[in-house]
């Protein structure tokens, strides 16, 4: 399937105009049909709700327009709690879910009345002791079964080297335990599998994680009140990988729900999610200018964005689809390595990825960074992190984060003995 940018050629020169590249920019009516699309497959369930993964894309503004389509907030630090009360979201609207984690956060996030799903056996008393002695009157655990995840023949993951969550038997002694505390409701979380678009995974994790639910129920006598699928429902990156289908996605779980939960009547079980990639990547594009070209071995081309901007190619070797704006209808009929300026060669978007014939000047349009893209950035070289941007629905565009400068750079040295000036 072709991909299609959400911004045209004369768009991107408007805003260019107005804010320098390279920048994220997002499109809000993209995001707001596809949170309505997601509520709309989960409909079936009461109880649904959607807890927006901050990690994926921490600005308020994106937040926010999620909140108005009746999402929460996913936090893993103090930092994203912070976030999320910014615009809002406190009490229930949070699902705090942290490993390893700092006195401050797990702090914080009893503070604001969040759901908090505990990681480990231990953080049950770690939690108590920051509660005064009691626990929350509802709490969440993370499950770890241990071995490979899969589906059918095809391994998914491998929750038996992943340092998430418990065991079954840890869970019935930290509800066991938290019973005892105080706590009258519990959640089941699970993460098993990253960004696949297989719509047979949410299924079949929701039916392990139904199964245990009525496993611990029947050992503990516990309440379980909500079971969170957490993330893990993934984007088509590449033109040619399938998309989820979120509709048959959600069909396929209440299909679970209803074999599984409602014949032991625990058919009051709401089902959260916990979607970033899924919620946004396909709504922000890395906007970048062309700087150079150089022939030698190979074709480059020089852009002014890197991997400091996008650091998934270089990291994980992920795909990106790339289109030159004004040209997306173009013969692909030259090979290029399209790359940024960081002192490391894995610093390339494409690796001789067939495009039309490229300019200095052109604009080029990186695909699906909505998620895990400005979040991931840093400032290896001096390279200061870029500004966000935000396509609006009625067509108008704001600023949602600025450019860093280097004063920003420079700016936690704690010391008066240099100067440093342009």
């Amino acid at each position: 399937m072709k991909k299609t940018p959400f911004l045209t050629l004369d768009k991107a020169k408007e805003i260019i105009a107005e804010i320098p590249t390279p920048f994220h920019i997002y499109d809000e009516a993209g995001i707001r049909a596809n949170a309505r699309a997601l509520k709309k497959a989960f409909s079936w369930n009461k109880g649904y709700r959607e807890y927006f993964a901050v990690k994926a894309t921490p600005n308020p503004y994106i937040i926010q327009i999620l909140k108005e389509e009746g999402c929460g907030c996913d936090c893993a630090s103090y930092a994203e709690l912070l976030l999320a009360q910014a615009v809002g979201c406190t009490g229930h609207d949070v699902m705090f879910s942290s490993n390893v984690t700092p006195e401050k956060d797990m702090r914080k996030a009893y503070e604001m009345g969040a759901y908090i799903n505990l990681d480990d056996a231990t953080h049950v008393e770690f939690l108590a002791k920051i509660a005064d002695g009691k626990a929350p009157e509802t709490v969440c655990l993370r499950y770890n079964p241990g071995g490979s995840f899969s589906l059918g023949n095809t391994i998914m993951d491998m929750p038996r080297d992943a340092k998430y969550g418990m065991t079954e038997d840890q869970m019935a002694g930290a509800i066991q335990r938290l019973m005892k505390l105080g706590t009258k409701h519990f959640g089941i979380h699970a993460f098993l599998a990253s960004n696949t678009t297989q719509n047979g995974y949410y299924p079949e994790l929701a039916s392990q994680l139904f199964r245990l639910a009525v496993r611990l129920r029947n050992a503990t006598g516990c309440h379980f009140s909500f079971i969170n699928l957490s993330g893990g429902v993934g984007v088509d990156y590449r033109p040619e990988q399938p998309a989820s289908d979120i509709t048959f996605i959600g069909e396929g779980v209440r299909q679970q729900y209803e074999e599984i939960l409602t014949p032991q009547g625990m058919d009051d079980i709401a089902i959260f999610t916990e979607l970033g990639r899924f919620m946004l990547a396909p709504y922000g594009h890395l906007i970048s200018t062309v700087l150079h070209q150089k022939h030698i071995y190979r074709e480059y081309i020089g852009l002014d964005a890197c991997a400091a901007n996008l650091m998934r190619p270089a990291m994980y070797g992920a795909y990106h689809h790339i289109t030159v704006l004004g040209k997306e209808d173009a013969i692909l009929d030259h090979v290029y390595d399209v790359t940024g300026g960081l002192c490391e060669n894995n610093d390339k978007f494409a690796i001789e990825r067939s495009l039309p014939e490229i300019e200095v000047g052109d604009i080029l349009c990186i695909h699906d960074t909505g998620a895990h893209g400005f979040s991931m950035g840093y400032n290896y070289n001096g390279k200061l992190r870029s500004a966000e941007v935000l396509l609006k629905s009625d067509g108008s565009f704001q600023l949602i984060r600025r450019a860093e400068t280097v004063q920003d750079y420079f700016a936690t040295f704690d010391c008066t003995e240099f100067t440093f000036t342009e």
